[in-house]
């Protein structure tokens, strides 16, 4: 059985984006046009109508180049569970008002079982002086969390 991926919005976002200037920027979009040509297949894929609600956002034609890419991904359920351990995590880990919709992301990724949260958001999702304590939220709600990492820590087997 594949392992299974939550794409959080910022992944279809670098993804579709035009060629970026800044350097950390650029290198963001080539391992994930990298990650998505070579080891997509490699995993069953799933997003949430909140990474469709995102990447409809902004200008139209970059957000139905996002939408695209995302055609053939199944969208994971909602549920209950998924905005108890979100509110959960807003308060115990603590994430700022701001990161509402990270910490939906997260919620949804754990409580369907995800195996993975891939992810560019670096300030409240992929950030390793949050992850133990994400991580230990979503064991107290009775959960496995999902391993949160970048398209590069996934390019490779």
């Amino acid at each position: 059985m594949k392992p299974h991926v939550y794409l959080e919005t910022t992944i279809p976002s670098y993804l579709t984006a035009w060629p970026s200037r800044d350097v950390v920027m650029a290198g963001h979009q080539h391992s994930t046009k990298e990650w998505w040509e070579t080891r997509r297949h490699d995993f069953l894929l799933f997003v949430s109508q909140f990474v469709i609600d995102e990447a409809s956002l902004g200008d139209p034609d970059a957000a139905q180049r996002r939408l695209e890419s995302l055609t053939d991904v199944p969208l994971l359920d909602l549920s209950e569970e998924v905005f108890a351990l979100a509110d959960g995590l807003m308060k115990q880990v603590p994430l700022p008002h701001k990161a509402a919709t990270d910490s939906l992301h997260i919620a949804i990724a754990t409580v369907n079982g995800m195996d993975y949260l891939l992810t560019w958001n670096c300030a409240h999702i992929a950030n390793a002086t949050l992850r133990s304590r994400i991580e230990l939220v979503c064991r107290d709600f009775g959960y496995e969390p999902p391993v949160i990492c970048t398209p590069d820590e996934l390019l490779k087997e």
